[in-house]
């Protein structure tokens, strides 16, 4: 029986040393594929913003492009009225914002410098984003009535062109709200420590 019995040696067995390996390698494991789903995540955001923030520069550049260009003689000049001076306003002020946004985004994405503290980054996203889709919903709201009571007496190339520029008022609504939404998250998620 002494024979069966095998020697004890301080060295442990390798079924159990072979057992601690794997529980060390799935606990590090688990670490650092959490780190790099973060860093994933992190990314998707950031180029989500970027593209959502070029196409509201695209969008309000439009709005200003047809409104600018809306003009026909007589009654049907856009600058006669004061919600589509509104809507041009607006749209000169989405377009210089998503344009520094999406410049800024671009310069960090080549060089990895910042122009700004990372908190300040999240402060002036979110509220410039809150601020840009308010005006744009304002704008592009206001000149709807007066579009839709100019179709009532005539729908031509006027009211045709209003249409459009608005209706690219909405859609660079549509793009900084969902911006809105992203730098409200990374706001949220971000860590104060």
């Amino acid at each position: 029986m002494a024979s069966q019995e095998e020697p004890t040696s301080g060295k442990p067995e390798p079924e159990q040393s072979g057992d601690r390996d794997v529980e060390a390698q799935t606990s590090g494991g688990y670490r650092v594929s959490s780190v790099l789903n973060r860093w994933r995540r992190e990314d998707l955001l950031k180029r989500g913003s970027l593209i959502l923030r070029g196409l509201a520069l695209l969008f309000s550049l439009l709005c200003f492009l047809i409104t600018v260009t809306n003009k026909h003689g007589d009654w049907q000049n856009f600058d006669r009225y004061e919600e589509y001076r509104y809507l041009l306003a607006i749209a000169i002020l989405s377009s210089l914002y998503s344009g520094f946004q999406v410049f800024r985004q671009i310069r960090e994405f080549s060089t990895t410098a910042k122009l700004f503290s990372p908190k300040t980054s999240l402060l002036v996203d979110f509220c410039g984003d809150q601020i840009v889709a308010y005006l744009l919903i304002s704008a592009s709201s206001t000149a709807v009535p007066l579009t839709n009571n100019m179709r009532k007496g005539a729908d031509n190339i006027f009211t045709d062109s209003s249409s459009a520029a608005i209706s690219m008022g909405f859609f660079a609504f549509f793009a900084v709200a969902l911006s809105a939404l992203i730098s409200g998250f990374k706001l949220s998620n971000q860590t104060y420590i």
